[in-house]
């Protein structure tokens, strides 16, 4: 199908962007990679009157280490994510899984800032932030204001982002090499399909005293795919950092935890017991990890 009529707008700066953001609101739509506007402007799902290209915004791109926190700007690429040293370093868990993000002509072109503000629920993004307990930093003519990752996904394809604001930069507090663990699986019919269900797990490495075994504690398992926004499944979660052996018990939680609709995809009654395989190969990679150190 052709795109609706729309007036083409190039944004000059981060100023210009916002005075165009206070003007016209919701009836505008940002473009960064464009690969999910362009393909709701197709379907005529998306009927802006302005689109405001920031292609052009420099400064809104790049990693870098600030203090305890890898700060990540919005138009980064995802394959700018995928290879950055820094990532691999600092924040092993998004590194894992940015190869799972769709295929790699997408990921040439998709940003970090456009998945978070689209905020599917069958995206890795948002999940791996709410994981990651990231801070967001939104950025509106009245100036900025941060908000956490667990309060951002509101919903079905919607986040606390005002109409007049943009969504400016991604801070991620770095993972200690020593102590912190994490792992990823999803569940697809095909390699760069969304995910029927996808889990982000993090844990840390409890010490023992005199020769005890160290041990997993702090386990927290962000589901996504299985609800309208990244889900934490907290019974889960407080049973396995008590005792990580109680595997069964943890899976069984997740009846209390979770409520997946069913789609096109699966059932509900299968997704829940995907997500119960899919905490038993987070369980496996975690206690490997640990194994290993």
């Amino acid at each position: 199908m052709k795109f609706p009529n729309f007036e083409y707008v190039k944004a000059t700066s981060l100023d210009h962007l916002l005075d165009l953001l206070e003007a016209h609101g919701d009836d505008a739509r940002i473009l960064a990679g464009g690969q999910s506007l362009l393909a709701s402007l197709s379907l005529r799902l998306s009927s802006p009157d302005k689109l405001l290209d920031i292609n052009g915004l420099t400064e809104l791109s790049g990693i870098e280490r600030q203090g305890k926190s890898l700060e990540i700007n919005a138009l980064t690429r995802h394959v700018e994510v995928l290879n950055s040293p820094l990532v691999a370093e600092h924040i092993p868990l998004l590194s894992k899984t940015m190869p799972y993000i769709a295929h790699a002509a997408v990921r040439n072109r998709g940003t970090i800032g456009g998945s978070l503000s689209l905020a599917d629920p069958s995206a890795e993004l948002p999940a791996i932030t709410t994981a990651l307990d990231a801070t967001f930093t939104l950025q509106s003519k009245a100036g900025s204001r941060t908000v956490k990752a667990r309060e951002f996904f509101l919903g079905l394809f919607e986040t606390a982002r005002q109409e007049n604001e943009v969504l400016t930069k991604v801070s991620i507090p770095v993972q200690n090499p020593k102590t912190d663990l994490s792992s990823f699986a999803e569940i697809s019919r095909r390699k760069g399909d969304f995910a029927i269900a996808g889990l982000a797990a993090t844990a840390r490495i409890k010490k023992g005293l005199l020769n005890r075994t160290p041990r997993l504690t702090d386990i927290s398992l962000t589901y996504f795919g299985v609800g309208e926004a990244p889900v934490i499944a907290r019974k889960a979660s407080e049973l396995l950092s008590q005792d990580p052996s109680r595997i069964d018990a943890g899976v069984a939680a997740l009846n209390d935890d979770l409520e997946p609709s069913g789609n096109l995809e699966a059932t509900p009654e299968i997704k829940l017991h995907l997500c119960g395989v899919l905490l038993r190969r987070a369980l496996a990679d975690l206690n490997a990890q640990l194994a290993a150190t």
